[in-house]
């Protein structure tokens, strides 16, 4: 694979020694549509076995676990009731949430930009016997044809890494049938201007909530790695009212009672004081 503009292909990044890719920058720009899919496309393939290791015990094999905070579908039900429904995960990862969803009635569609991540997720696919039809494609151009899922669920899954929030759940729209729902969950908008901690005691401001500019790590030469996107939460209600769905409900979990994983900047400790994730329950009208 040859290396694209503003991105890397995976075999070309090198790994730190926890075994994620090595960040040789960090900056805050503006990035397009291409080079945020082509950067994080290279990311996930190469982080997909550390990423794997380190939280896959949590994640399950066959789960449904919603954020850190440790909410999981099997208690929230936002997805209502899905047995006999078409399901499309955006973002699947190694797939757990829609083998979950299998085992609870559903017929899924795993959808993933990497195909390193993809790969883990057909292993468990035959591990675990559980098998789901799995779609490597971009979250922008959705290989479906209109109105041919019942619900779409993305948890975490691709949509803190697009630059077009609003292109994205349009395509969700098309593809979904009238009076279908959309539920995904994203950083919660307030982690932004926080230092990127789990302490409680680095619960300070540091940056404006309102800087858009992603957050971009480069390579030793100057390349793009990785690009995540900041929105406030005026900015998602913007994107999905915009793509033409009814925000049903926001989301903010609280840390689950007895739960002691440190999952990046969420903990328990900071878990307790402020939410970490933001859930968006939109419904397509009928």
């Amino acid at each position: 694979m040859d290396p694209s503009p503003g991105g890397l292909p995976a075999t070309s990044l090198p790994l730190a020694e926890d075994g994620y890719p090595a960040a040789g920058g960090v900056t805050r720009r503006p990035t397009g549509p291409a080079e945020s899919a082509r950067a994080n496309r290279g990311w996930w393939d190469a982080a997909a076995p550390a990423y794997l290791a380190e939280h896959g015990s949590d994640l399950g094999d066959s789960d449904f676990l919603w954020c850190p905070e440790g909410l999981r579908e099997a208690d929230a039900h936002l997805l209502g009731d899905v047995a006999g429904r078409r399901v499309l995960e955006i973002g699947c990862g190694s797939a757990p949430c829609s083998r979950w969803l299998r085992l609870a009635g559903a017929s899924p569609v795993a959808l993933d930009v990497s195909g390193g991540m993809l790969a883990r997720a057909a292993e468990l696919n035959r591990s675990t016997g559980v098998d789901v039809p799995l779609l490597q494609a971009d979250a922008g151009v959705l290989p479906l044809a209109d109105a041919s899922v019942d619900l779409a669920c993305s948890a975490f899954g691709g949509l803190p890494f697009v630059s077009d929030a609003r292109a994205v759940l349009t395509e969700v729209a098309r593809v979904l049938v009238p009076g279908g729902r959309l539920v995904a969950s994203v950083n919660h908008p307030m982690r932004w201007p926080m230092p990127d901690s789990p302490d409680p005691e680095d619960l300070r401001v540091v940056s404006s909530y309102f800087d858009r500019a992603p957050y971009v790590e480069t390579d030793d030469r100057g390349r793009t790695v990785y690009v995540e996107h900041h929105r406030t939460i005026g900015d998602w209600v913007r994107a999905v009212v915009g793509a033409g769905f009814v925000l049903t409900d926001l989301v903010e979990p609280e840390w689950t009672p007895g739960r002691t994983e440190t999952w990046g900047q969420w903990s328990p400790e900071r878990g307790a004081l402020m939410p970490g994730t933001l859930v968006l329950v939109c419904d397509l009208p009928g």
